[in-house]
């Protein structure tokens, strides 16, 4: 790693540290689940997100808790998770000695990843990377580290829903754009020290193809009627007229 680190790798990392044991019961509920995804833990067979792992080397990039990278290796997949909160992995290794679940955690960066060129058949990121991660520094090295052939396949919050979200996120999305849709990229909060990065689809089309990614799929999560979500800054009958998450699939030319 070189010491051209981003300055807002430093500020996402303490505060995923101090959201740590918040997020430790998400974790240890989804280490036990089948895959679901978002906001409202929405079945895989709902979604189609995953591609095959089975026999493949896979990074979860931003992993946290783990819990992704436990699913694939259930699926016979060969996961590594790396993330930039040492409070993350903390939880994540807790979880493989409950779960008797070996993979590698690793503490580092998505803009500048500690393996070699062609290491990974299949990078992929459920928020994580995808929204805590300057898209033009960790597509790249995404890019960099998957085999021709790879799948790159990465979950967030709807540009949609960015626009459209309260900078107080105690109060929930309305109908009504709060921002520009042109120059959208780094999110910073009022109240909040984490810094987000959000493209709109034009641009996200543009890098990928610019880094050799042929795009597969644009998925616009909508959850069930009914379901519940712990997060306040959007409702289920919002997500349910728009979509509040996207999910990108791509491969490596």
């Amino acid at each position: 790693m070189t010491s051209d680190i981003p300055d807002y790798v430093s500020a996402n990392r303490r505060e995923w540290d101090r959201q740590a044991d918040w997020y430790a019961s998400a974790g240890e509920r989804n280490w036990s689940s089948e895959p679901v995804w978002g906001l409202w833990g929405i079945p895989e067979r709902d979604v189609g997100f995953l591609p095959d792992v089975a026999g493949r080397d896979v990074l979860e990039d931003g992993c946290g808790t783990g819990y992704v990278s436990a699913w694939v290796a259930r699926r016979g997949g060969r996961p590594v998770g790396l993330d930039n909160s040492p409070a993350q992995l903390a939880t994540a290794r807790r979880l493989q000695d409950e779960h008797d679940l070996r993979f590698p955690l690793i503490h580092g960066i998505a803009e500048q990843l500690p393996f070699r060129d062609g290491s990974f058949d299949v990078v992929i990121s459920e928020y994580g990377a995808a929204i805590w991660s300057d898209p033009y520094r960790w597509i790249p090295e995404a890019a960099r580290v998957l085999r021709p052939g790879g799948d790159i396949v990465f979950l967030g919050n709807s540009s949609l829903l960015m626009l459209c979200v309260d900078d107080d996120e105690e109060l929930p999305a309305g109908p009504t754009l709060h921002r520009d849709w042109f120059g959208m990229h780094r999110f910073e909060w009022p109240d909040y020290d984490g810094i987000e990065f959000h493209l709109g689809h034009g641009d996200w089309i543009r890098l990928l193809r610019a880094n050799g990614f042929e795009i597969l799929d644009l998925i616009e999560l909508r959850p069930p009627e009914g379901a519940k979500t712990d997060y306040p800054f959007v409702t289920t009958e919002w997500a349910r007229r728009w979509p509040a998450e996207e999910a990108w699939r791509a491969r490596k030319l």
